[in-house]
């Protein structure tokens, strides 16, 4: 990877990941742990994390294990939940711990939850990749934070905590330019409706259907977990996804 081509190398990466997830996966997979690392470590998180989702989870641990803590954190944080914590579970006790001061005490809490909820429940299906803010935040530093996403990762909408850390409300994102940016969050935000990590799928569906962008998933304090989009809140059939392995970690 050294050489007048050696720039090339993570834009084809990028290109066979984006192409072909899957086989990226086990072809990466194959390589010995420092090359795999030396391919990914380039790359942008989104590209990271469509070839380690369905990579075996014991070398997509030793992968992250290699990355700067900080990068790993962020790319766990992305992955498919069940995924995240097959390959959290594959650390070592002091990675895991400090691993651990570099998450969010609500994905540390899906992390641990995942194997208590059925697999077409809220919590088995949603995303751990959100956006909150406190009521007191301005709405200048949402905007900001926005600012900074792919177009592809703007979420359709942001929520908003309390000091407490419970819900309290949403913003949708496309209403942020009707307001002033001097403005809090908790002055414009609107009420907003959630599901427990345990309840089934088909609860996300009635909110989707009354016009809410995004179900956010909570546990029994109202604390946030993770998030349901349209395209999650449909439960897979058990007779497919026991034929196709939907669910779909390889390990």
């Amino acid at each position: 990877m050294n050489g007048p081509n050696a720039n090339l190398t993570p834009w084809i990466t990028e290109k066979f990941i984006s192409a072909a997830p899957k086989a990226a996966a086990q072809a990466l997979g194959a390589l010995a742990t420092y090359e795999a690392v030396l391919l990914l470590k380039p790359l942008k998180a989104q590209y990271m994390v469509a070839c380690l989702e369905p990579m075996e989870c014991g070398k997509a641990a030793a992968i992250l294990r290699r990355l700067p803590a900080r990068q790993a954190a962020h790319v766990l944080s992305r992955l498919d939940l069940r995924q995240a914590a097959k390959i959290f579970a594959a650390f070592s006790v002091p990675q895991r711990e400090k691993m651990k001061m570099l998450l969010s005490a609500s994905l540390r809490t899906a992390l641990e939850g995942v194997d208590r909820w059925p697999k077409n429940s809220a919590g088995a299906r949603m995303k751990t990749d959100f956006l909150v803010f406190k009521t007191e935040a301005k709405l200048s530093e949402i905007v900001e934070k926005l600012k900074i996403l792919p177009r592809k990762k703007l979420p359709a909408a942001c929520f908003i905590t309390g000091r407490d850390g419970k819900l309290k409300g949403f913003i949708r994102t496309a209403e942020l330019a009707f307001y002033t940016l001097e403005s809090t969050a908790g002055s414009v935000m609107s009420e907003v409706k959630a599901v427990l990590a345990s309840a089934p799928l088909e609860q996300t569906q009635k909110i989707f259907d009354e016009g809410q962008p995004l179900v956010p998933v909570t546990d029994e304090n109202e604390v946030v977990l993770g998030v349901i989009a349209p395209e999650h809140a449909v439960a897979v059939p058990t007779a497919r996804k026991k034929r196709f392995g939907w669910f779909g970690s390889i390990c």
